[in-house]
């Protein structure tokens, strides 16, 4: 572990940085917009927004990155990752934040990809699973930490946008001043098409589509609940932290322990779990204590599960189709991102903020149905290559998931 962050701690420092400013974006322009009588459908498209451009960028990115290089895409986009933050409440317009949000998606899954491609080529086969475990936990962190200068910063003027646009110039100067003329040779991950996946494991499709529209939710969505609840900006960046933080503590023993038993019951058991903490969510009052709880349980549930949901169709697939497979879940996890936000803000409208808890609710249940289902019309197969649930999250790229193939068969 010393080894990994001892080669690697430019880039985990600039990831740490850039990933408190997209933390910061996420809830900040819930609550800004809140205050700029944005309406609910308004957010929703935002929100949606960005999810489009991080799936453009998927497919655009590598191609950029083969025909300039790491070094010019990482700077070009950063500063057009920079400039937006300043721009939000310049034009506190919807339309201007739904083209401005698609761009920022771009950029930050442009940037995703450029990181994390230096990472995988800097560690070597020994320590890449310690440096993919770093790189996440550094992402996870800096989202926890941005929720604090929501707290103490004011959401209705400059400064919060202006703090979040520093720390992203700020990210790049780690990076870029560590790289060496030599960057590394950027190979894009090959494809799998979706029809072959969904063979291999209708499951694992189903279930990343489903937890797309959780995780966009969750993000996007999260800020827009709280106020319309009348819960405090702090309290908001509490429930937000709190989400990230259970999932970065539950990712490992969850890890550990579907490497033991049956991972449909796994998953199962925490779509449930998860489910059950959003339904509490929906029928009790929306006091602290309640969503708190309810944050953090389906936060440390749908997390883990993302992982596990792309070990799980590893186990069915050759080593060589893993890097194809999980970048083409993460895919169809980005389309129900999409989807997510504009359902749940359509909910809100129609029955008031308890349609927060209740999309995801209905979206945890539906995946712990199907995986009940699943386990009654299709008895366990044998494994072909049996693979250790490595630490991803949908805020990882295709180049984060190819790592995390390469390192989970045991």
């Amino acid at each position: 572990m010393l080894q990994v962050l001892g080669s690697a701690w430019a880039l985990l420092l600039g990831m740490y940085l850039l990933m408190i400013g997209n933390g910061l974006q996420g809830t900040l322009l819930g609550l800004r917009g809140q205050l700029e009588n944005f309406s609910t459908l308004d957010l929703s498209l935002v929100m949606s927004a960005y999810y489009v451009g991080f799936l453009l960028a998927s497919r655009l990115g590598p191609r950029l990155i083969q025909r300039v290089g790491h070094v010019r895409v990482f700077s070009a986009l950063g500063s057009l990752i920079s400039a937006i933050l300043i721009l939000y409440p310049l034009v506190a317009e919807p339309w201007a934040w739904v083209l401005f949000r698609v761009v920022m998606g771009f950029c930050y899954c442009g940037v995703y990809i450029t990181a994390e491609s230096w990472l995988n080529a800097a560690a070597s086969n020994e320590n890449r699973g310690k440096a993919l475990s770093l790189y996440m936990v550094v992402m996870m962190g800096g989202i926890v930490t941005s929720q604090y200068l929501i707290a103490v910063g004011d959401v209705a003027g400059f400064s919060v946008f202006i703090v979040a646009s520093v720390l992203v110039s700020l990210s790049f100067a780690p990076v870029l001043l560590s790289a060496t003329q030599a960057t590394p040779p950027f190979e894009a991950t090959k494809t799998l098409s979706l029809r072959r996946l969904f063979r291999a494991s209708p499951l694992a499709c189903v279930g990343m589509f489903l937890l797309g529209s959780v995780f966009a939710a969750q993000f996007g969505m999260s800020a827009v609940y709280g106020a319309r609840a009348g819960l405090s900006d702090g309290q908001i960046a509490l429930m937000v932290a709190l989400t990230y933080a259970a999932a970065l503590v539950a990712q490992y023993p969850i890890g550990l322990a579907s490497d033991r038993m049956d991972r449909r019951r796994l998953i199962l058991g925490l779509a449930a779990l998860g489910g059950l903490a959003a339904v509490l969510g929906t029928i009790l009052p929306a006091a602290l204590p309640v969503v708190l709880l309810a944050s953090a349980v389906v936060g440390g549930t749908s997390n883990p599960l993302y992982a596990l949901l792309i070990a799980y169709a590893n186990d069915y697939l050759e080593r060589e189709d893993m890097a194809a497979a999980s970048a083409g879940l993460l895919y169809v996890n980005g389309l129900g991102a999409i989807a997510g936000p504009l359902i749940v803000g359509w909910s809100m409208d129609r029955v008031g903020v308890r349609g927060f808890w209740g999309l995801i609710a209905l979206l945890m249940l539906l995946l712990a149905a199907y995986a009940l289902w699943r386990m009654r019309v299709a008895p366990a197969r044998p494994t072909i290559c049996h693979a250790r649930v490595a630490p991803l999250t949908a805020a990882g790229t295709r180049v984060a998931a190819a790592a995390g193939a390469e390192e989970a068969p045991a």
